[in-house]
């Protein structure tokens, strides 16, 4: 058997052993999360549960990290923007009220994928203050191009001293 001939069999045989990767992380994750009961209705996020519009945003717990509570929707996040303390663990909790998006955050490695009916979780800790851009990453249709939100990392001691609605969104920054 000649190089070239060889060299293309390992070629086919890496691209088709990429599929059930791709299968499992596009398909399976999601499906176990949805199985596992962490989903929602996406026709009443906004009336009870939740994902209310009074729990979205940022909440501080008790043991001093931070929770965030998101609704992704063709083409925005709601909050539009959040506002966290720096070096704290923020526990992210996400939904999708309408289609697949992915939830990717500048300057980080950090994305998340959201599916609707299903909450998405994961765990951000930002280094440093200063406004981080998160865009999304998964195509949702015609206006997905302006489907962009905003982190505001503050410095620890700053964050304590915001009031409830203001640590929630950056309206009030």
């Amino acid at each position: 058997m000649n190089w070239r001939k060889l060299r293309t069999l390992f070629l086919w045989a890496f691209a088709l052993s990429l599929i059930p990767a791709t299968r499992y992380y596009q398909i399976d994750v999601p499906l176990l999360h949805f199985l596992r009961g962490h989903h929602v209705d996406p026709l009443s996020l906004h009336l009870a549960g939740e994902f209310v519009e009074n729990n979205l945003g940022t909440e501080q717990n008790s043991d001093g990290s931070v929770t965030v509570r998101m609704i992704a929707q063709q083409y925005l996040f709601i909050p539009h923007c959040i506002v966290v303390p720096v070096g704290v663990p923020v526990h992210l909790r996400i939904t999708s009220a309408d289609a697949v998006h992915s939830l990717t955050f500048n300057g980080t490695d950090d994305a998340v994928k959201v599916l609707p009916g299903t909450v998405s979780q994961t765990q951000l800790q930002f280094p440093k203050a200063g406004d981080y851009k998160t865009v999304c990453r998964e195509f949702c249709g015609a206006g997905h191009y302006a489907m962009r939100s905003e982190v505001k990392v503050v410095p620890r001691d700053q964050f304590p001293t915001l009031q409830p609605g203001e640590r929630g969104t950056c309206a009030a920054q």
